[in-house]
C-alpha cells in the first residue's frame, strides 16, 4: 500500500535530517524516497511518497509528527463552530503544488520503467483524524459528531470531497498514472454509518475525478478504492465507480470475488505480518494467495502497509514469489 518506509535503512538515512512534513514538502526528497524501493525490488509500479494528512493541512490545520506518537493535530476540531476556521475554498496548486512537483519529477526519473500511483485519504478517514487529533482505537470523538452533528459532519465531508477531487485531478495532470483512495478507518463505522457518511463521498470522488479528467482532456487513469475492514460494503464498493477494490487480509479471496463479481480488479491481501515468517513460508503463502485469486483482474499486494521492523529481504522474497508463482500459473493455465 505504501512502498517507502522505515523498514529501509536508506529511507531512515534520507529522512534523518528533516522533519516528516518538511520531507513531504520537498519534491526532491519525495522523489528520492519513492525511487528507493524500486532500486531494491523489482516492483511493478511506484507509489509517490506523501501522506494523507496533507489535505487537512491544505484546509489550514496544523499537523506535526510527534516521535513515538505519530501525526498530531495541534488544534483538532472540537465544536461545530471550528469548521469556520477551515478554508472553504482551497487552491490545490497553491496549497499542494509540492506534491504535484514531486509527481512530475518522479515520473521523469522513472523514465517509463513502471507506472506511478498517486493517492489521497478519503473524507471520513480525514475527518476522523481532524476531530480525534491523531490516531485512535475507537474513533469515539469523530463518531460522536456523526450522531450529534450529522449536518455539520456532512458539511465537513463535502468540503473534504471537493478538495480531494481537485487534488487527485491535479495529481493526474502532474503525471500520476493511477490513483488510490484510502478509507483506512472504514471498519469503525459499520454498515449504516458507512452508507450515510462514507460511501456517498467515495462514489462522488470517483465520479467527480472522472468527469474533471474528461473536461480537462487528461487521461482517464484507473482508480483504486481501499476501505479497510469494510467487508460489509464490498458489493457497494464494487459499484462505486472504481476499477480496483483493495482488500485487507481478513477476508477470503473467494468470498471477496463472489461479492465483487468478475468485472472489477481485486488488490491484496496478504497479512503484512506474514513477512515476519521465514522466506520459504512467505513463498508458500504467496502461492496459496495467487491460486485463490487467480492471475487475471488481480494485483498482488499486502492487505495493509509494511511495519518499520520488517526485514527488507523478506519484502524482496514476497515480490520474487509473486512474480515466480504468477509466471508458473500463467504458463500452465
Amino acid at each position: 500500500m505504501r512502498q517507502a518506509g522505515r523498514y529501509l535503512p536508506e529511507f531512515r538515512e534520507t529522512r534523518a535530517a528533516q522533519d516528516f512534513f518538511a520531507t513531504c514538502r520537498s519534491p526532491k526528497l519525495c522523489c528520492e524516497l519513492t525511487l528507493q524501493p524500486l532500486r531494491r525490488f523489482p516492483l511493478d509500479a511506484a507509489i509517490i511518497f506523501s501522506d494523507i494528512l496533507v489535505v487537512p493541512q491544505a484546509l489550514g490545520m496544523e499537523v506535526v509528527m510527534v516521535p513515538g506518537k505519530g501525526p498530531t493535530f495541534t488544534e483538532p476540531l472540537k465544536e461545530v463552530e471550528d469548521l469556520l476556521k477551515l478554508r472553504q475554498k482551497v487552491d490545490v496548486t497553491a496549497e499542494l503544488g509540492y506534491v504535484f512537483q514531486a509527481i512530475t519529477l518522479t515520473r521523469h526519473s522513472l523514465e517509463g520503467k513502471v507506472p506511478l500511483i498517486g493517492f489521497s485519504g478519503a473524507p471520513w478517514t480525514l475527518m476522523s483524524y481532524m476531530i480525534e487529533g491523531g490516531g485512535s482505537t475507537t474513533m469515539a470523538k469523530a463518531k460522536s459528531w456523526l450522531y450529534r452533528h450529522p449536518e455539520a459532519s456532512h458539511r465537513l465531508l463535502r468540503l473534504l470531497a471537493n478538495v480531494i477531487i481537485d487534488y487527485l485531478v491535479g495529481q493526474v495532470a502532474a503525471g500520476a498514472q493511477a490513483l488510490q483512495l484510502f478509507e483506512s478507518h472504514a471498519g469503525h463505522l459499520g454498515p449504516e454509518l458507512f452508507q450515510e457518511f462514507a460511501l456517498p463521498y467515495i462514489r462522488d470522488i470517483a465520479q467527480g475525478v472522472k468527469s474533471k479528467l474528461k473536461e480537462e482532456a487528461l487521461p482517464l487513469v484507473p482508480m483504486i478504492i481501499f476501505a479497510k475492514d469494510a467487508h460489509y460494503a464490498l458489493r457497494d464498493l464494487a459499484r462505486a465507480g472504481y476499477e480496483v477494490v483493495g482488500l485487507d487480509w481478513t477476508i477470503q479471496p473467494q468470498e471477496a470475488r463472489a461479492q465483487i463479481g468478475k468485472h472489477v480488479t481485486l488488490q491484496g491481501n496478504l497479512d503484512p505480518c506474514a513477512l515476519y515468517a521465514p522466506k520459504e513460508k512467505i513463498g508458500e503463502l504467496v502461492k496459496k494467495m495467487l491460486e485463490s485469486f487467480g492471475t487475471q483482474r488481480y494485483i498482488a499486494n499486502l492487505g495493509h502497509g509494511l511495519y518499520p521492523d520488517m526485514n527488507p529481504e523478506h519484502v524482496g522474497a514476497f515480490v520474487e514469489a509473486v512474480h515466480a508463482h504468477s509466471r508458473h500459473i500463467n504458463k500452465h493455465s
